[in-house]
């Protein structure tokens, strides 16, 4: 599964970047996050519950940053697994550019599951993406631009 997707920010690319790399910032915005340890600059772990159709998982995963092209744009990875429900491991890279007072924010993800979560069908696990990522950057979007006029 690929999703991809652009959204602005009215946040200055730095700040941007700042937030990307909060973990107080990123559990606010992950939808069904319940805890984000911050191991390393490069090193996350999460617990995450997710509902998807019948389906709800409490995930734990980690993920890894790769910030080679910071802060203009970085790549990380992950896995999780959910137990009965199944598991999933994928991707994502990030650029972000100066627009003025604002950033552009364009990602590019990848996704893979297995379990029972595969057996849902395609048209439901990538609706159900496709919302979640949303609701994230919407959400970001948000704690970003509070910040700002803080």
């Amino acid at each position: 599964m690929e999703l991809s997707d652009e959204i602005i920010i009215n946040a200055p690319k730095d700040r941007v970047y700042a937030a990307l790399n909060d973990p107080e910032v990123l559990q606010r915005c992950i939808p069904g996050c319940e805890e984000l340890i911050k191991h390393s600059d490069t090193d996350l772990e999460a617990k995450v519950v997710l509902k998807v159709g019948p389906v709800k998982a409490r995930f734990s995963g980690e993920v890894q940053l790769d910030t080679a092209g910071a802060p203009d744009a970085f790549s990380l990875t992950g896995q999780g697994n959910g137990g009965a429900a199944g598991h999933a491991k994928g991707g994502a890279d990030v650029t972000l550019t100066a627009n003025g007072d604002t950033t552009i924010l364009r990602y590019e993800a990848k996704a893979s599951i297995g379990g029972k979560l595969a057996q849902l069908g395609s048209r439901l696990i990538q609706s159900t993406a496709k919302k979640l990522a949303a609701k994230f950057f919407k959400s970001f979007a948000e704690v970003v631009n509070e910040e700002t006029l803080a």
